[in-house]
């Protein structure tokens, strides 16, 4: 056994079958089954059970994954003890952010991180799936989700309130809602699960209600939803953060304030793979934007 075959039954475990494995490692999946027999022939046990869609680890291939894992960091660890060695923090950080939260919030946090650390690359995506952690070999993805994915480490970055708002212009010729039903013959101007019913959940106090809609205008583009409210095309349901500046400007106001809405969740997560070794770049961004969003968090809590 040598590092190669450990780092190759790494790459078939992390990837999830022998076909995205030999993608990722460029080579045949032929050649990929041929050296992980020859490996399961030199320990004399099997060390993953593999099917049309899935390798899993046994027992003694779990045990050799977490160890070449731990080679795999002490390795990068070393590389990076060199390479910086009297430089700045160098590496590459591939990041996906939802739209809205990205250009709206994290925008300001990511310029500053490059300001600070000029030598790491920034690679960011601004989407909305989570499946890019596999699919595009995404190192962090920022999402809004009721509940983590197990399969995935998540870090709370803080709540996401969801308002109801219209522009001033629009609540001066129109009455806005003041029950959650009437949001049904509003029209409504927010993002939904495309070939899904859009379902608003509702909570006061102890009391969860959840409203069933049929938006007049649908997009996963927050700031062209900011601009579809302002321009008064209707009632937004989106995220504070998107109005928040307009509402203390007074170019927007909100309604149905007593209810705390949600539409995709109430939090917001910092989502990365299990089990990976991060880089000095990445561990370094993870820390930074877990501050940043602390700091915003401490910042938008009510006096009390």
């Amino acid at each position: 056994m040598d590092l190669q075959s450990l780092t190759l039954l790494v790459e078939i475990l992390d990837a999830g079958n022998l076909s995205a494995a030999a993608r990722r490692l460029k080579m045949s999946r032929a050649n990929v089954s041929y050296h992980l027999n020859q490996l399961e022939r030199s320990v004399g046990a099997q060390l993953v059970r593999r099917t049309t869609r899935r390798a899993e680890p046994t027992e003694i291939g779990l045990r050799l994954y977490q160890h070449g894992l731990a080679i795999q960091g002490e390795l990068m660890a070393a590389r990076e003890s060199v390479t910086t060695l009297g430089q700045s923090l160098q590496g590459r950080v591939r990041l996906s952010v939802p739209s809205g939260y990205g250009q709206l919030v994290m925008s300001e946090w990511l310029i500053d991180f490059k300001r600070q650390y000029p030598g790491i690359v920034l690679d960011v995506l601004f989407e909305n799936r989570i499946e890019d952690l596999l699919r595009d070999e995404v190192d962090i993805a920022i999402r809004v989700i009721p509940e983590p994915p197990q399969n995935l480490v998540a870090r709370e970055l803080g709540p996401v309130r969801y308002v109801a708002c219209a522009s001033t212009a629009y609540a001066q010729t129109h009455a806005l809602p003041t029950q959650l039903d009437q949001l049904q013959s509003a029209p409504v101007v927010t993002a939904a699960v495309i070939g899904r019913q859009l379902r608003v959940s509702a909570y006061q106090g102890e009391e969860r209600r959840e409203v069933v809609l049929e938006p007049t205008l649908i997009s996963e583009n927050f700031l062209f939803l900011r601009q579809a409210i302002l321009a008064g095309l209707g009632i937004g349901l989106v995220p504070d953060y998107v109005v928040n500046d307009d509402v203390r400007r007074g170019d927007v106001v909100t309604t149905l304030d007593d209810w705390r809405l949600s539409i995709f969740g109430t939090q917001m997560f910092m989502l990365y793979m299990p089990n990976r070794q991060h880089t000095l770049a990445t561990r370094t961004f993870i820390d930074f934007i877990l501050e940043r969003a602390r700091g915003t968090t401490a910042d938008a809590a009510p006096d009390a």
